[in-house]
This record gives C-alpha cells, sequence and structure tokens, in this order.
C-alpha cells in the first residue's frame, strides 16, 4: 500500500475510533464499529494496527499532541503573564470541548489497559509538564519577575485540572466551567512557586 494511501486509512480508523467512543465508550467500541465509522474494512485495520488496544492508544498520542499544539499556539510569549495564562486555559478548554469523550477515555479508561498504556500516560505528562515550565518561562513572565514553574507545581496544576476535566464531562456539565477556575489555579500556584523561590 502506497504511503500517502496508509497515512490515509490510518487517520480514517482513529476518526471511526473516536466517533466510536463518543458514541459508546471505548470498552464497548468493536473493531467492527471502526471499521463502520471509518468506512473501511477490517483487513485494512488489522494492516494498520494489531489490536483495538493499540489504535486506542495512537488516538490518544494524537490527541494529546494536538492539545498540546493548540495550547502553544494560543499563548503569546510577549503577552502580560496573566493574560498568557488566560489564553492558555481557554486553548485546553476549547481542546477538550471538541472532543470531550476522547479526554474522558484518556482520564478514566486508558489506566485499565494497564501496563501497555503507562508509557503513553508518562510521556503525554511529561511533554505537558514541559510546555507549561517553558511557557511560564518566556518573555512575559520574565518580565514581571517571575521564575518558571517547577515541575512538581506543573505535575500538580495539570493532575488537578485533569480530574476536574473528568467530573465535568462525566456529569454532562458545560466544559467552559473549566475556565476560570483553570485560570485561577494557574495563577495560583505560578505566583506562590515565584514567592517561594524569592524567600529562599
Amino acid at each position: 500500500m502506497p504511503v500517502d494511501a496508509a497515512t490515509d486509512f490510518r487517520a480514517r480508523l482513529l476518526d471511526g475510533l473516536a466517533e466510536s467512543i463518543s458514541a459508546r465508550g471505548y470498552r464497548d467500541s468493536t473493531v467492527a464499529d471502526i471499521v463502520r465509522n471509518a468506512k473501511t474494512s477490517k483487513r485494512t485495520f488489522y494492516d494498520q494496527f494489531a489490536t483495538k488496544e493499540e489504535c486506542f492508544i495512537e488516538l490518544l498520542r494524537a490527541n494529546n499532541d494536538a492539545l498540546i499544539a493548540r495550547i502553544r499556539d494560543g499563548v503569546d510569549p510577549e503577552d502580560p503573564w496573566d493574560r498568557q495564562i488566560r489564553c492558555a486555559v481557554q486553548a485546553y478548554v476549547a481542546h477538550i470541548g471538541a472532543r470531550p469523550a476522547i479526554t474522558l477515555s484518556w482520564i478514566r479508561e486508558a489506566p485499565g489497559l494497564g501496563a501497555a498504556a503507562h508509557p503513553l500516560h508518562r510521556l503525554a505528562m511529561e511533554h505537558l509538564t514541559t510546555m507549561v515550565i517553558e511557557i511560564t518561562g518566556n518573555p512575559g513572565f520574565q518580565r514581571a519577575g517571575l521564575v518558571p514553574i517547577s515541575p512538581a507545581i506543573a505535575l500538580i496544576l495539570l493532575g488537578g485540572l485533569r480530574e476536574l476535566t473528568a467530573l465535568m464531562v462525566e456529569d454532562n456539565r458545560a466544559i467552559e466551567e473549566l475556565t476560570e477556575p483553570g485560570i485561577a489555579a494557574a495563577t495560583a500556584l505560578m505566583a506562590g512557586s515565584s514567592t517561594q523561590h524569592q524567600a529562599r
């Protein structure tokens, strides 16, 4: 199969799984559901993925990469630091709002895969943490006399945001309700982290 065709089929299969997850969740999704949504065959599916689990892990990896890209694109490093925080949280909320079921599956269902999903989770949190540290070290933060947030504090922020996201999606609440609490938490943690640094 030509590379372009294989890439197209792979993308369609990932979208097919995403559609099925939105409709019925990951556990109840089958390969038949995926190929039906992708308008292709099981043979094509198994040409691309060994299992439904492998397809799921790639979907989550792609989704996390897209989340990071959206946040980076939404933040101007020259803006005042508080505006950057608002833009970053708004970008996060917009991404989650577009595909809430995928994020919920990452938080709630992926851990059930055990060791197979462990590298995905570690890598995703590592990349997200790195992004947060880099953003808080850019010119807008530097001009305000703030220091980059520590990896531990970044992880606390991200973990709390993930859990609040899951609760809101599970309760069918408007995902936009995340915005102000997310901004408040990030602002408080950033200010507190800098205060501790200056006190040393």
